[in-house]
């Protein structure tokens, strides 16, 4: 109809890009051997691009729509994906045959060749197996430098993933730091409060014998416990927003090992710390002051 949609990417591809490519056809269907063959003029739309059009994406299937003058009949749009890399929401894939029926492939700026290896093919030997091949095909000697590129989809995803975790992480780092200061000195004051309930009993246990080093070692254990219940707590919460990030997300989302011992590990040192000056303060409280307290 009058609708219009800019900023789409037209990929132009072979028959086998839907094996190297992660993504399912939503609704319709793929374009088949002999579609690509002859370069008939039809297209896959992402879910993205067909919403935008049509208003709903499904509607999309066996619409024809107008590209650099030609109609193309849309077969099948793509499930949505979302914010991810190499998403192909807002992508159009067009038959290669077709294209070339109308413009020349060769003058775009970004002709790439895409490889996926075979199971139990390292990744290694299927570059360096690569690199050969394309020195060869461009007649390089063993002087020369390489005038291509290879690159590393998986390592361009991570590259992604790790930006966006090393942003995570500072902020994470710097909530959980104030976190920490606010909860030492709340932890700090349920103990000085604890101390101050308790000083007859601390009292009547020095008058039985109980020694400055027993007193203290009781008060950093409630310190420490308290700490740790807190940090029970909140693991378990990351364990539940873990398991809600991985059915969201295209990758799995745990809590490691070392994350967790850390958390211990951290749990015991602040108990310690917000502990110490209530619990040595019990430690040296006089037995015949301490139960006359009232």
């Amino acid at each position: 109809g009058n609708s219009e949609l800019e900023n789409a990417r037209i990929l132009v591809v072979s028959e086998e890009f839907n094996e190297i490519q992660d993504f399912k056809v939503l609704e319709g269907r793929y374009i088949s051997s002999a579609e690509f063959g002859r370069g008939t003029p039809c297209c896959i739309m992402g879910y993205t691009c067909a919403e935008d059009l049509f208003g709903d994406a499904k509607k999309a299937v066996g619409k024809q729509v107008e590209l650099k003058g030609k109609k193309i009949f849309v077969l099948g749009v793509t499930e949505k994906q979302g914010d991810v890399p190499f998403s192909m929401d807002n992508r159009v894939l067009i038959p290669y045959h077709f294209f070339a029926s109308f413009s020349n492939p060769l003058k775009m700026d970004d002709n790439l060749i895409m490889v996926k290896a075979k199971d139990g093919i390292p990744l290694e030997s299927m570059v360096d197996e690569l690199r050969g091949n394309m020195r060869s095909l461009r007649k390089l000697s063993p002087k020369q430098d390489d005038n291509f590129s290879l690159n590393n989809m998986n390592e361009l995803v991570n590259e992604q993933i790790g930006e966006l975790f090393g942003i995570l992480n500072t902020a994470g780092w710097a909530i959980a730091g104030l976190s920490l200061l606010v909860g030492t000195f709340g932890v700090a004051n349920i103990m000085f409060v604890s101390v101050k309930e308790r000083t007859s009993q601390i009292g009547l246990k020095k008058a039985v014998g109980a020694k400055k080093k027993n007193i203290l070692v009781e008060f950093l254990i409630e310190s420490i416990l308290l700490c740790l219940i807190g940090g029970l707590i909140g693991l378990f919460l990351v364990w539940v927003l873990s398991i809600i990030l991985s059915g969201i997300l295209s990758f799995s989302v745990f809590i490691s090992f070392d994350i967790i011992l850390l958390a211990f590990t951290v749990c015991i040192v602040i108990g310690i710390l917000s502990g110490i000056i209530p619990a040595n303060k019990a430690a040296r409280m006089n037995p015949v002051v301490a139960i006359r307290f009232r």
